[in-house]
C-alpha cells in the first residue's frame, strides 16, 4: 500500500493569516474580526487550516514568562509543528521571536513571503503585515513548519 500523502499547508496558512489583518489586538483573544493577540492569531490560523483547536493555552502573561522559567512557547510549538533551522524562513512558517538572546520566546508570526510576515502586537493595536526587516530577523528565535494537512 502507497504511503498516503497530504498537501503542504503554505498556501491555506497564508491566506488566513492575511484575513485577520486589521482584527483588533486583544490580550488572549483569538477570534478573527473580533480580537486577539499573537497566540491567538496562531490558533485562529491552525483552527481554520485543521478544522480543530491547538491546545489550550491557559492564562498567561503578556511577557509569557513571568518568572523567568522555561520557554512556554517554544515548548509548545515543538509539540504541533516541524522545527526548521531558523535561518530557512519559508513563506507559511510560524516565526518565534525573542527579544534578547537567551531569553524565552515572546512573540508569533507567520511568514507571508520572504520578507513579510503577519502578526498581533499591543503597539499597533490590530493584526499586521510588517515588513520582516533586520530588527526582526535577528530577534528570531525559531522557525517551524506547519504539518501537513
Amino acid at each position: 500500500m502507497a504511503a498516503q500523502s497530504f498537501p503542504e499547508p503554505a498556501d491555506a496558512v497564508i491566506a488566513e493569516a492575511l484575513a485577520w489583518i486589521g482584527t483588533p489586538y486583544r490580550h488572549q483573544g483569538c477570534r478573527k474580526g473580533i480580537g486577539c493577540d499573537c497566540l491567538g492569531l496562531v490558533r485562529g490560523v491552525w483552527r481554520q487550516v485543521y478544522g480543530r483547536e491547538l491546545e489550550e493555552p491557559g492564562a498567561y502573561a503578556a511577557d509569557w514568562s513571568p518568572n523567568g522559567e522555561g520557554d512556554r512557547l517554544a515548548d509548545a510549538a515543538r509539540r504541533h509543528f516541524h522545527e526548521k533551522d531558523a535561518a530557512a524562513v519559508a513563506p507559511g512558517d510560524l516565526l518565534l521571536f525573542r527579544w534578547r538572546p537567551h531569553w524565552p520566546a515572546r512573540h508569533l508570526g507567520i511568514a507571508v513571503s520572504a520578507d513579510r510576515f503577519v502578526h498581533a502586537y499591543e503597539g499597533a493595536a490590530a493584526v499586521a503585515l510588517s515588513p520582516l526587516v533586520p530588527q526582526w530577523r535577528r530577534r528570531i528565535a525559531a522557525v517551524f513548519a506547519f504539518p501537513s494537512i
